[in-house]
């Protein structure tokens, strides 16, 4: 797979084939396996969340638009969050985002 130009301002993920992941949340998945490394695409909608969840494994996290938001702070626009294994956290976007998410193990939901 490739893709041109995803760092630039005001590419084209609406032509992505998104699926639903959780309430405001869609996804877009780039690979993954069952119980190992993935890597996806995250759209959130205004006001949209993710409840909270403890990484089996580092979890990186590039904003491509908009802003995340968790216990530790706001993202915007160009930032790498990266998560250690064992970390905890929910994350919120105020105004909507879409971030590349790369998990190298599953992730536990504790909803």
């Amino acid at each position: 797979m490739i893709f041109q130009d995803i760092f630039k301002s005001g590419y084209d993920y609406k032509s992505l084939p998104w699926q639903p992941f959780r309430s405001g949340v869609e996804i877009y998945k780039l690979y993954g396996s069952e119980g190992g490394a993935s890597c996806a695409l995250l759209k959130y909608e205004a006001g949209a969340s993710v409840p909270k969840h403890t990484h089996l494994g580092f979890e990186h996290v590039f904003i491509l638009e908009g802003s995340q938001s968790d216990q530790n702070g706001t993202y915007k626009v160009g930032t790498l969050v990266i998560n250690d294994p064992s970390s905890s956290h929910n994350v919120s976007s105020q105004e909507g985002c879409i971030v590349l998410i790369i998990w190298e193990k599953p992730v536990v939901m504790e909803d």
